[in-house]
């Protein structure tokens, strides 16, 4: 005989589950800050955390404490939130507090890694930071298009052809005229993609597969061929925009010299992601995306031209990639390297699934991610017995526990990568 669950009873049930492994994650964090954390540290021990980045023009601050006083206290922090979350539940404070304990968590290893020593804290948010901003607006390219209904796994080429051509047009001109190339070209790409995908209803996976493979092999060659030559030299010297110091602001105690020394690209990056948040959520023309995205029928049936805006946001997104692209010649390196986005266009991919398709949440991903990966090359100076590919893959682990349910509901849109077939009258 079947067994009839009502939608009620099924949420219900949901709810209850998530309550339970939620409170275990608090408490496995408790466990393991207290059992090994703190326990494996020597008593008396003290950890030393330089706030300042180097080459800041702040007065050195250093922040000293007990290490193993801290851990045990931060421990016991976790422990009660854990407890209450099994038995009653923080409800819609869950993914808050979730947040707040793998801070916890992310400090007190830091702490066990630095007891007994120093670690420059301040110059590993900085660094986080600027390795989060091409994540970032990978993240955000890829969140214009899929927003739309349009997938874009093409990130990684627009990026990489944007670059070279950047290096290319600044050593030729400046860096403002290669900023606006590198965004351009990201432009014709997306565009290509958008016709073969929306047009002729390509599979949207393909079409960016040979975009990727197009840009790598085309950037490779003239790479080879022009700028890696001694006569060509000067084509791959298109200089770095300056590290500048906001007046005021970056003399700001602890967060000044870690938030407001950099160049324009982080500026640019907090206000791209204010503007597309605002953009999607507040106005006309994010509703219409989204509905388009969602259910591009009943949008149709509505007024709206289902076409023109996915041609638009595609490219729209396509800019933004151009835009990322640049960034690691004219405000990373200073110069092109074959093959030098190494991926970042997949991981922002990655860091928009984690982000749920909202900006904001892909800059939390950005940071998470940009964090890891700064902590994984500083694995070895930290010497803590964890290899630094595990920590260069924890964000994909976290990636798939959200993509499972464990911390909440990740949903693609609807009608994400369905060609739209507009009926006839």
């Amino acid at each position: 005989m079947a067994v009839n669950i009502s939608n009620d009873n099924f949420i219900r049930y949901l709810s209850k589950t998530r309550r339970f492994v939620m409170g275990g994650v608090f408490l496995a964090i408790a466990a393991i800050i207290f059992l090994v954390f703190s326990k494996g540290d020597e008593v008396g021990a003290v950890t030393t955390f330089n706030m300042v980045p180097g080459g800041s023009t702040v007065t050195p601050w250093n922040w000293v404490f007990p290490t193993r006083s801290v851990l045990s206290l931060l421990s016991g922090v976790c422990l009660v939130v854990g407890s209450y979350q099994i038995a009653r539940g923080f409800k819609k404070l869950t993914n808050s507090l979730l947040v707040v304990v793998v801070g916890i968590f992310l400090f007190s290893f830091l702490s066990w890694a630095a007891s007994s020593g120093s670690m420059n804290l301040g110059g590993l948010l900085r660094i986080t930071i600027i390795r989060a901003v091409p994540l970032t607006l990978g993240a955000m390219s890829g969140i214009l298009c899929e927003r739309a209904g349009i997938i874009n796994i093409a990130i990684e080429g627009m990026m990489l052809s944007a670059a070279f051509v950047s290096t290319v047009i600044s050593s030729l001109t400046n860096l403002y005229v290669g900023i606006f190339s590198g965004v351009l070209i990201g432009a014709l790409l997306a565009w290509i993609h958008s016709v073969l995908s929306i047009k002729y209803k390509i599979n949207q996976v393909i079409s960016g597969t040979v975009i990727n493979i197009f840009s790598i092999g085309l950037t490779s060659f003239l790479s080879q061929k022009f700028i890696q030559k001694v006569e060509y030299q000067y084509l791959n010297e298109p200089g770095l925009f300056p590290q500048v110091e906001v007046p005021l602001l970056s003399r700001i105690p602890v967060i000044g010299p870690i938030l407001f020394h950099h160049n324009i690209y982080i500026l640019l990056t907090a206000i791209l992601v204010t503007v597309l948040t605002i953009a999607l959520f507040k106005t006309r023309w994010g509703l219409r995306m989204r509905a388009v995205g969602e259910h591009p029928k009943a949008a149709d049936t509505l007024g709206i031209n289902v076409f023109k805006t996915r041609y638009i946001s595609v490219i729209l997104g396509g800019m933004m990639a151009g835009f990322a692209g640049t960034y690691f010649t004219l405000g990373s390196s200073g110069r092109f390297d074959e093959l030098m986005t190494a991926g970042r266009g997949f991981i922002g991919l990655a860091a928009m699934i984690f982000g749920n398709w909202n900006p904001v949440g892909a800059l939390g991903a950005g940071l998470l991610f940009g964090f890891f990966d700064t902590l994984a090359v500083r694995a070895s100076i930290l010497n803590v017995p964890i290899p630094s590919e595990f920590l260069g893959m924890t964000p994909y682990l976290a990636t798939m526990i959200v993509l499972a349910g464990v911390v909440g509901r990740s949903r693609a849109p609807a009608s994400e990568g369905i060609p739209y077939e507009k009926e006839s009258l």
